[in-house]
């Protein structure tokens, strides 16, 4: 039996003020912040991440990265050098690891005129760099994603026009940090099985959503636009979805009609026999603010900014 996804720490920010929330079992609509932080004075936000027991908090901005306590303290911080004054073009990522113990941060350094992209491994308690691998990319930003089960980090990196680039990186028992480079440069990563047994990408040209082993890669099925009943000339697999429940997923089709208006839609895939088995209504502006959480919910973002939190089964709101 697969176990029950552990409740997940969201992070939103506006106005340098970082809020973290936790996707308690029981919590439904609008959700609270559970720990609310403040960036440095002049710093902008990129990215960021809460650690697990809400008492720090990271965050990328263009030209570095920040930890900091619950109380507004540094905890540390670790500069990009040189400085890069390019504002577009390059966003850095980060995100915790699985026990809070690490951050991985992603360094679209080629973009900012730096180098080499990085991908760098800190110690969250001291900031000491880990490992760090120089990357054979020109990266905008990068989504990255934790496996839920042996805590080995995946890296999408976006190139825009010329495709997409997915790695994984894990740390042995001895603390030595490998990295793994998959063989693609068209497939998109969407996100990663509740548990753990597989993966769903999406080509970048937008024909076909593909379901893959972990860690493998090894494709299990895949699903063209034909397969949800559209015409390929006159629909497309968005890069967004991702699985609903460690059975389900979901993969969003959208397209533009007679009138030039755009359409979007959520359609169910049945992971274990690898068919499309329906739709779900979603309350969503677009395509992208559907965020499935692989227990049966997803978030959508509410209109004061604070994640909803929704299920096909009627909750009471929280």
């Amino acid at each position: 039996m697969t176990p029950a996804p552990r409740p997940k720490v969201i992070t939103r920010h506006r106005d340098g003020q970082i809020s973290a929330y936790l996707t308690d079992p029981a919590a439904f609509g609008t959700l609270e912040p559970a720990a609310v932080f403040r960036a440095r004075a002049g710093d902008e936000i990129v990215e960021s991440a809460v650690h697990p027991d809400l008492e720090r908090v990271v965050y990328t901005t263009l030209n570095g990265v920040v930890c900091l306590t619950r109380s507004g303290d540094l905890a540390w911080a670790s500069a990009f050098e040189p400085s890069s004054n390019v504002l577009h073009g390059h966003r850095p990522g980060c995100v915790l690891s699985l026990d809070g113990r690490t951050l991985w941060v992603y360094r679209p350094d080629a973009m900012a005129g730096r180098g080499e992209d990085q991908w760098v491994v800190y110690d969250t308690n001291s900031g000491a760099v880990l490992a760090r691998r120089d990357l054979e990319t020109v990266g905008h930003g990068a989504g990255h994603h934790v496996h839920p089960v042996d805590g080995s980090i995946y890296l999408d990196v976006g190139e825009g026009q010329d495709g997409a680039v997915i790695l994984r990186g894990s740390a042995g028992a001895d603390g030595e940090v490998k990295f793994v480079a998959y063989p693609w440069w068209d497939r998109c990563l969407i996100g990663l099985a509740p548990g753990g047994g597989q993966f769903m990408t999406v080509d970048h040209g937008q024909r076909d959503a593909a379901f893959h082993r972990h860690p493998s890669g090894e494709v299990l099925f895949t699903l063209s636009v034909e397969a949800f009943g559209y015409d390929p000339e006159e629909a497309f697999v968005e890069w967004c979805g991702g699985y609903l429940t460690p059975d389900t997923a979901v993969v969003t089709l959208g397209g533009e009609g007679e009138e030039e208006d755009e359409w979007f839609r959520y359609h169910l895939v049945d992971v274990s026999a690898g068919t499309v088995v329906g739709e779900i209504a979603v309350e969503a502006t677009n395509p992208y603010e559907l965020e499935p959480l692989g227990d049966g919910s997803w978030l959508t973002d509410g209109p004061d900014g604070h994640p909803v939190r929704w299920s096909r089964t009627p909750h009471p709101a929280s």
